[in-house]
């Protein structure tokens, strides 16, 4: 029986869209939760820096030989090592101040970088060919094989970050050193250092959506700046600084959209917004967040 009078194909294709979409959104809100629960920093660098980690792996596939897979584990390690640089030579020197300082350093960053590389490669897109070829054959559907694997391993990716930050003694020691510095530096622990690999992490993920997002819609300058204000507003649905309400909000939302797609086109494009709204109007933190925050 069908939706609406809507085949079951369109709306499985649309569900499809809308969790791909939803991957991308839960892996670079997570980066951004997690700078910003720990460091409160709004980092508007972070589109940015996934359009880097894109703009390596299409480097090394063009200049190195080296293909996804590779890609897939250098990138992600080379963009934090990247913010980590940021945040020792920056970002440092803006703590304790007023955090529209460090908003306002990580947007020109980002404005930098983006401009950076329209100039080299102008606005239209550098093709990356998918590492994986078929699908998966349903009676109603067709799930392309790669599509399945970005899901997965953001899915896969999201919790194991949310678990680390969560649930072992260095996530401790990560969210107490934001909490209660004083205390953690009497353990001996080099709270400056940890701060560094919490900004350095946030990066990385930004980084590894990147590589995954290349073979879908290819590697150009703007695909930062075009994701970066519906994550934001995923951020805030989830609550600022909520990791496991960055996952939720953007797992969800891209499904929300994907379907909004299929039922109301004209209004995909806003829907998110107006669940921000929604979610503002009746609580401000967030679905997730705290009041204190």
């Amino acid at each position: 029986m069908n939706l609406f009078d809507i085949p079951p194909a369109a709306i499985v294709g649309q569900l499809m869209v809308g969790l791909i979409n939803g991957s991308f959104y839960a892996l670079l809100s997570l980066g951004l939760a997690i700078i910003f629960g720990l460091l409160h920093i709004v980092n508007f660098a972070h589109g940015a820096q996934y359009m880097l980690g894109a703009f390596i792996a299409w480097a090394m596939l063009e200049y190195l030989g080296l293909g996804y897979w590779w890609a897939l584990l250098i990138v992600p390690l080379v963009t934090a090592c990247l913010g980590m640089l940021i945040e020792r030579t920056m970002l440092r020197r803006l703590h304790g101040l007023d955090p529209v300082y460090a908003l306002l350093l990580t947007f020109g960053m980002a404005l930098l970088l983006e401009g950076a590389f329209r100039l080299k490669f102008g606005a239209t897109g550098q093709p990356y060919a998918s590492p994986l070829e078929g699908g998966i054959r349903l009676p109603f559907a067709y799930l392309p094989a790669y599509r399945v694997w970005v899901i997965v391993a953001s899915l896969v990716v999201c919790m194991a970050t949310w678990w680390f930050v969560e649930r072992t003694r260095f996530g401790a020691y990560l969210r107490a050193a934001h909490e209660n510095p004083q205390l953690v530096r009497s353990f001996g622990i080099r709270v400056p250092l940890l701060l560094t690999l919490t900004y350095g992490l946030g990066v990385g993920l930004a980084g590894l959506g990147g590589v995954m997002a290349a073979p879908i819609y290819q590697v150009n300058p703007l695909m930062g700046s075009n994701l970066i204000v519906v994550v934001f507003a995923v951020v805030v649905i989830g609550g600022m600084g909520s990791i496991i309400g960055a996952i939720v909000a953007g797992f969800g939302l891209g499904v929300v959209e994907g379907l909004t797609r299929l039922l109301a086109p004209d209004y995909a494009g806003i829907v998110v917004f107006v669940v921000m709204l929604l979610v503002l109007a009746f609580k401000p933190a967030g679905l997730f967040g705290r009041g204190d925050l």
